[in-house]
C-alpha cells in the first residue's frame, strides 16, 4: 500500500508541475492532456519548464535530485534552459533550518556546540540532497586553531529513501518479469547496488573513511587535493573535515581569467579518473560540478579539489584487468579482441560468433575516432552499444553501473572545460602504460615483494619440511614394497597349490590305471 501511495505521489507531482507537457507535447493525445489537467486542477504553468522540473525533483526527494544532478552535466543531451536550471541541484538545494543542524551536532557529541567548536557559522555554505555544510573553527589535538567544514545529515532521510527504494524494487521486479530483455538488464541487481551506495551515503563516518582512503591514494599525484578528516569530530550524522578554498569548476571564465590552463585541467581530470579506476580500483563516483573545485592558492595553483565522498566505486582486480583490456583494444581499434573479451568473460553467450559481434562493435565505435569531444556524444555511443547488446544478449554488470555513471560525469566536465579534448588520445597512453605495468616485470617484482613475508616465514621450516617429505616418501615406498611382496607370496602359494594339486591329480590317474591293469592280469 505504501508503494502504491508513493507511486501515486510521484504521478501527482509530475502532473502538478506540468512535466506531462514535456512528454506529451510531441504526441497528439488530447484526452491524455485533458485527464492530466483534471487530476491537477489549479496548477500554474507560468514558471519556465526547467524551473518546474527542478522543483519537481526537489519535491520528490534525494534519489530524484541525484538523477537531476547527473542530467545537469549532459548539456549535449539536454536543452540549455533545462541544463542550467538542473545545475542548481548540485549544491543549491534548499537548506534545512540551522537550528536543526545545531541540535544534530549537540546530540551527536553530547555537549553544547560552543564546547565543540570555537566558532560556528549558522548560515550553511552549501546544501545538497543528503546533507548541508557549515563553516567553523576548532582546536586540534596540538592546540592549533583550524578552519573546518562541518557536514550535517539532513533529518528524516532514511524513511524517504526507503520508500523510494521499495518502489524502485517493485518496478524492477515488474520490468524483469515482463520480458526476457528485462531479465538481461538485471534491474533488481542494479537497484540493489544503488541501495547499497545510498545507505552508505547516509553514514558520514563511512564517507569520512572514503575521504581518508582517497587522500592516501592521491598523495603524490599532485593533481588533486582531498580534505583532511578530523576523526575526533566525526559521527554518523556529522563529519568534520579541512576547509577547502577554491573556485567551482563550472565557473570556467573565472578560472581562465585567473590564469588556469583550461585544456590541461581537462586532461588532468581524465588522468585522475583513470588513475583512481585502474591503479587503485577505488574512485570518486559522484563527480558532478558541485563536488569539484579548482585551487587558486599559489602553492597548489590549478589543482582539482574533490568534495563529497558519500559515493565511491570499487573494482576487483578481474574487473580492472578486463576493463583495461577492453579500453586498450578499443583505442587500438582491435574490435575482434573486444568481441573475444566479451565472450571470454561470459558477458555474452559462448555460442556467439566472434565475427558477427566484432562487426557490430566496429559499426558503433568506428565513426567516433579521431574526433574532438565536442563532436562525440558518449551518451549516444552507449545507447548504440546498448542496442547492439540487446541483439547479442549481453548481460548488464551491476558492479559497473557506478563506473558508467562516473564516466558520463567526466565527459560532461570535459565538455564544459575543453570541447576540443580528445578523450581517446588522452586516455590511451595511460592505459597502455598501466597494462605494461600489469603484465611486465614490475608486476612480478610487486608480487614477489608482497609474498616476501610469507616466504621469510617458510624459509627456516624448509629443511624440516623437506626431511618430512622425503621420509614420508620413503615410508610410502616401503609400504608399497611390502604390499608387492605380500602379493607375490600369495601368488606363489597359489601357483604351488595348483602345481601340487595338478601333480597329485596326475599321480592319481596313473595309480588308477595301474590298479586296473593288475586286475586284468
Amino acid at each position: 500500500m505504501r508503494r502504491l501511495l508513493r507511486g501515486a505521489t510521484i504521478v501527482w507531482v509530475v502532473l502538478r508541475y506540468g512535466l506531462d507537457e514535456l512528454v506529451l507535447s510531441s504526441f497528439q493525445h488530447p484526452w491524455l492532456r485533458l485527464l492530466a489537467r483534471m487530476v491537477s486542477i489549479g496548477r500554474n504553468l507560468d514558471a519556465p519548464r526547467g524551473q518546474r522540473l527542478r522543483e519537481a525533483l526537489e519535491r520528490l526527494g534525494p534519489i530524484f535530485v541525484k538523477f537531476g544532478q547527473v542530467l545537469s552535466t549532459r548539456r549535449d543531451l539536454m536543452p540549455p534552459d533545462i541544463a542550467d536550471e538542473l545545475a542548481r541541484l548540485q549544491d543549491r538545494v534548499p537548506p534545512f533550518d540551522p537550528d536543526i543542524a545545531v541540535a544534530t551536532i549537540e546530540r551527536s557529541f553530547r555537549k553544547p556546540i560552543g564546547e565543540v567548536f570555537t566558532s560556528f557559522d549558522r548560515e550553511p555554505v552549501a546544501s545538497a540532497s543528503i546533507a548541508q555544510v557549515h563553516f567553523a573553527t576548532l582546536r586540534d589535538r596540538q592546540g592549533l586553531e583550524r578552519e573546518v567544514a562541518v557536514k550535517v545529515l539532513r533529518p528524516g532521510m532514511l524513511p524517504v529513501i526507503e520508500k523510494d527504494l521499495a518502489l524502485m524494487r517493485m518496478m524492477a521486479g515488474w520490468v524483469e518479469s515482463l520480458s526476457a530483455d528485462g531479465k538481461r538488464l538485471k534491474p533488481r541487481e542494479v537497484v540493489a547496488e544503488f541501495d547499497n551506495y545510498l545507505h552508505d551515503e547516509l553514514d558520514l563516518v563511512r564517507e569520512a573513511a572514503n575521504a581518508a582512503q582517497l587522500r592516501r591514494n592521491m598523495d603524490g599525484l599532485d593533481l588533486v587535493l582531498i580534505p583532511e578528516v578530523f576523526w575526533d569530530f566525526c559521527h554518523s550524522d556529522v563529519m568534520v573535515m579541512q576547509r577547502m578554498t577554491g573556485v567551482p569548476i563550472s565557473q570556467v571564465e573565472r578560472l581562465r581569467d585567473a590564469g588556469v590552463d583550461i585544456p590541461k585541467l581537462a586532461r588532468d581530470g581524465v588522468t585522475i579518473f583513470f588513475t583512481q579506476v585502474f591503479r587503485d580500483g577505488f574512485f570518486h563516483a559522484d563527480m558532478h560540478p558541485g563536488n569539484i573545485q579548482v585551487s587558486l592558492d599559489p602553492a597548489t595553483f590549478g589543482r582539482y579539489i574533490s568534495l563529497d565522498f558519500g559515493i565511491v566505486g570499487t573494482l576487483t582486480e578481474f574487473d580492472k584487468e578486463y576493463l583495461a583490456q577492453n579500453f586498450t583494444a578499443f583505442f587500438r581499434r582491435d574490435y575482434k579482441r573486444v568481441a573475444e573479451l566479451h565472450i571470454e568473460s561470459g558477458w555474452v553467450p559462448q555460442s556467439t560468433r566472434v565475427d558477427e559481434l566484432e562487426a557490430a562493435i566496429r559499426a558503433v565505435c568506428e565513426p567516433y575516432f579521431d574526433r574532438p569531444l565536442k563532436e562525440i556524444s558518449l551518451g549516444m555511443v552507449l545507447m548504440r552499444l546498448f542496442q547492439t547488446s540487446r541483439r547479442f544478449q549481453v548481460e548488464i554488470q551491476p558492479q559497473l553501473v557506478l563506473l558508467q555513471k562516473t564516466l558520463l560525469n567526466i565527459e560532461g566536465l570535459g565538455r564544459q572545460l575543453d570541447p576540443e579534448l580528445d578523450l581517446w588520445s588522452t586516455a590511451k597512453p595511460f592505459l597502455e602504460k598501466w597494462m605494461l605495468e600489469q603484465l611486465g616485470p614490475q608486476r612480478l617484482w610487486r608480487e614477489l615483494r608482497a609474498e616476501a613475508p610469507h616466504y621469510a616465514k617458510m624459509l627456516p621450516e624448509l629443511p624440516r619440511l623437506l626431511y618430512g617429505y622425503l621420509r614420508s616418501d620413503r615410508t610410502d615406498q616401503q609400504q608399497l614394497l611390502r604390499e608387492l611382496l605380500e602379493s607375490q607370496r600369495r601368488t606363489n602359494r597359489l601357483l604351488q597349490s595348483l602345481i601340487y594339486g595338478g601333480l597329485g591329480f596326475v599321480l592319481g590317474l596313473l595309480a588308477m590305471q595301474l590298479l586296473v591293469r593288475i586286475r586284468l592280469f
